[in-house]
Formats: C-alpha cells, structure tokens, sequence
C-alpha cells in the first residue's frame, strides 16, 4: 500500500503511462502475466511501470506496443501527428460531449465509407459482450426464431486460419489474430443479407473492426455484472479465466470497465443480470422485433 507522499513523489508522466498501459491491457483482455510474456518483458517490470515507477525505455514500449497492436503515440499518451489538418480535426472534436462525438462518428463513415441502410442493417442482429453473457445460448435461439442463419464468428475465424484460436494466438500473435477477426466479419456481411452473429468479446477493441460491425449490423449488447459472467463461463466447464490468475476477478472486472464504453455504443442494452436464459431471451426478442 502506498501513502499519499508516496504518490506525490511519483513522477505525472510516469503515472499517466501506467494508467494508459493498464487500460490498454484491459482492453484486449490480457493479463499483466500473459503481456508480459507475449512481448517477452519482465512481469516485474511491466508491474512497476502500470504503478508509476518503471522508467520504462523506447524499446520496452516498443515490445508492449507491438502486443497491444498500439502505436508508441497512443501508448504515450501523445495523440497529435505532424499533419496541420488532424490537430486541427482534433481542435474541432475537442471537449465536444458525447453525442457530439458520436454524431461526428458517423458523418465522417457515412463520408468516407459505405454504410448499409438502415433496414438492411436491422436485418443483421450481432450481439456484443464479454464471455458468459449469452451471445451463443440466446444468439442460436434467436436465429431459430427469426429463421436466419446463426454465425458464431470465433468459429469463422478458426475456418479461415486453418487452426483453434488458441493456436492463432500461440503462433502468429494477436495482432494476426484481429486480422482475422475482421476478415471473418467481413465475410459474414458479404454473404449474408439476414443474420443473428455472435462476435468475440474483444471485438469492441479494435476501431476498424468495430466501426464495420456499427455499420452494418444492429447491434445488441448482452450486459451482465463481472459476477455473473465469471459464473456462467465457469458452470460452462470453462476454466481458463481461473488459471493461474489469482486475481481473475479484478481482471474480469478491469476488463469490463475498459470495454463498457465501447459496448455502450450498440443500437441497444439488455441487462441480463438476474435473469432466467428464457426470460433474457424473451426480452431480447422484444428488442430484436
């Protein structure tokens, strides 16, 4: 435990780069252990520099970045670049609220991209959320009810890479791994008109990917507490979330606080918390209709 003196002689820059580098982790659902091992660094010292003491160098950032699929800018916390018309974008967007952001969001896709319409795009129902939230019991329900096809997008990725996740992330590292979430995404958009899809967790995390599913999916985003989500995937036979990780819960809940503003970005929110399968997918159906 650290005493408020203690705090004060810790370098601000210090201190904000750890937070960052703490939210970036979170965020692509890493452990300190599991980070720290990708990018082949001292756990130790990705601990100290998360706390604000680690005087980290250019190169140790470099490792990290390269694992968080982040530029060394945005892990430093410097998001200006050298062209005069982004800092001017970015004077523009600056302390607008939410909305304000969220509006300009979507002009800037709808001018430089090709979004669906917007009936085309309720034919597309994804459900977004964290593991145990019934993307996959109620999804599959779903599309039984609608009479569309039910696409469980981390088995398309498998599809496409030729191997388990587990093996795309042992062998070609997570920055391989997003690039073939997108590309199984994409496929599922360009081959279906009418569809129920349950995306990975971590697609949120991920700008491009995320925008495209915005774009031309309605979107549902099955919310529980940390509680519940450790539950469900625990009485699922899942033990992964327990393994070696002692503090798997702080995690879940660091996870899910990093993401809830990407997820609260969907066309809707349904809590399921404390509900019954069939009473979450009752109401999802409402919502869905």
């Amino acid at each position: 435990m650290t005493s408020d003196s203690d705090d004060l002689d810790k370098d601000p820059f210090l201190i904000s780069l750890g937070e960052r580098l703490k939210l970036l982790r979170a965020r692509r659902g890493l452990t300190r252990k599991a980070l720290a091992h990708m990018a082949d660094v001292s756990e130790r010292h990705v601990a100290n520099v998360e706390s604000g003491v680690g005087n980290a160098s250019i190169q140790f950032l470099r490792q990290l970045s390269a694992v968080l699929n982040c530029s060394l800018a945005e892990m430093t916390g410097d998001e200006t670049a050298s062209s005069p018309d982004w800092l001017m974008i970015r004077e523009i967007l600056r302390g607008r609220t939410d909305v304000e952001l969220a509006k300009a969001r979507t002009l800037l896709g709808e001018l430089f991209d090709s979004p669906a319409s917007e009936n085309s795009r309720r034919q597309r129902i994804a459900l977004i959320g964290l593991r145990g939230a019934g993307k996959s019991s109620l999804g599959k329900q779903l599309a039984d009810q609608l009479n569309v096809p039910f696409i469980e997008l981390s088995a398309q990725i498998e599809t496409l890479a030729g191997c388990s996740i587990a093996e795309i992330h042992a062998l070609y590292g997570q920055t391989a791994y997003r690039r073939y979430e997108q590309r199984a995404l994409e496929a599922a958009i360009a081959q279906h008109t009418h569809a129920v899809i349950a995306t990975p967790g971590g697609m949120v995390s991920e700008p491009a990917t995320f925008n495209l599913l915005l774009s031309h999916c309605y979107t549902v985003w099955l919310k529980a507490s940390p509680e519940e989500h450790m539950a469900r995937v625990l009485a699922q036979g899942d033990k992964r979330p327990m393994s070696g990780n002692r503090e798997a819960m702080d995690d879940l809940k660091r996870i899910l606080e990093s993401r809830a503003q990407f997820y609260s970005k969907a066309d809707k929110v349904l809590d399921t918390s404390g509900l019954s399968e069939q009473q979450a997918f009752t109401r999802l159906l409402e919502q869905a209709l």
